[in-house]
């Protein structure tokens, strides 16, 4: 019986040349990537990732994280005649392998009952925008949206306050069949950067429990809609209660949006969250009637 050792791993990328996260036929994505890197250096036919979240093409991470299960003997056997812990050297090995617009900063066992995605308390996202012709760099233009109009921050946070809590989401998502749009929005705040190299930058901190797909991106569309004058303050959250998508909250380019954390509880509170989130996230994903 081959004993089986379940590690995590934290992990960085540039989304700007990768088709998304999820592996694709004929596509270049991360997951694909990473996957055939950790096969190469663990020498194993292939492995298989469970993420934290899947971003979308374009999408970027500071702080992503996944699972993966391998056999005991091929995690020891990693560190070779290094000496060094087989963490630091699967770190290292996979350095030598993985593009320059993936890094895995750390991995190591994973605490009993750890599930990168049905363990997750919360992911925390943000979102960059330059609305000022002296933002606008060439050197960041891969992660800041430019914006031909000057926005109104302060009016931007006052018109999402009203969306927070547990909501039906549906304005905000893409549907998809049989899953459910409810979900905990914890945070969205619009600041604008007043010191450092970010000084000027209008960035959005948005949390919650999970995110429906385009959920960031139409929140910050219609945050944008409001900025500019084109909307009141009141929009957002009408449009919210309309639970139907409207053409002036419009899903902003992905290449502003940042995976930043992934949040997770107590060790010895993570099975039960597991197990929980999994069974409501597979009541939500079933077909109804």
């Amino acid at each position: 019986m081959v004993r089986v050792i379940r590690l995590r791993l934290d992990l960085s990328y540039r989304g700007t040349d990768f088709s998304g996260w999820a592996t694709q036929p004929g596509l270049r994505t991360v997951q694909g990537t990473l996957e055939e890197a950790l096969a190469r250096v663990l020498r194993l036919p292939s492995v298989r990732l469970t993420v934290a979240g899947r971003t979308d093409a374009g999408v970027h991470s500071r702080g992503q994280v996944a699972h993966v299960d391998v056999p005991i003997e091929m995690w020891e056997a990693v560190v070779g005649r290094s000496g060094r812990a087989p963490g630091d050297a699967l770190v290292s090995r996979l350095a030598g392998v993985l593009p320059t617009d993936v890094v895995v900063h750390r991995a190591a066992p994973a605490p009993q009952g750890f599930d990168a995605r049905f363990s997750a308390l919360r992911r925390r996202y943000s979102y960059r925008v330059a609305d000022r012709p002296e933002l606008r760099d060439p050197l960041t233009r891969d992660w800041v949206l430019w914006n031909r109009a000057g926005l109104d921050v302060a009016a931007m946070d006052r018109a999402c306050q009203p969306l927070l809590g547990l909501r039906d989401f549906a304005a905000y998502c893409r549907p998809r069949e049989g899953a459910s749009t409810i979900r905990e929005l914890q945070e969205l705040r619009w600041t604008r950067v007043e010191d450092g190299p970010e000084r000027g930058l209008v960035v959005a901190s948005v949390q919650a429990d999970a995110f429906c797909h385009n959920m960031v991106r139409a929140l910050v569309g219609a945050s944008i809609a409001v900025g500019e004058g084109r909307r009141d303050e009141d929009w957002p959250a009408k449009v919210l209660e309309g639970r139907r998508r409207d053409s002036g909250a419009g899903v902003v380019p992905a290449h502003g949006l940042v995976l930043e954390e992934v949040v997770y509880p107590a060790d010895d509170e993570l099975a039960a969250r597991a197990e929980r989130i999994r069974a409501r996230r597979m009541d939500e994903e079933v077909e109804p009637g």
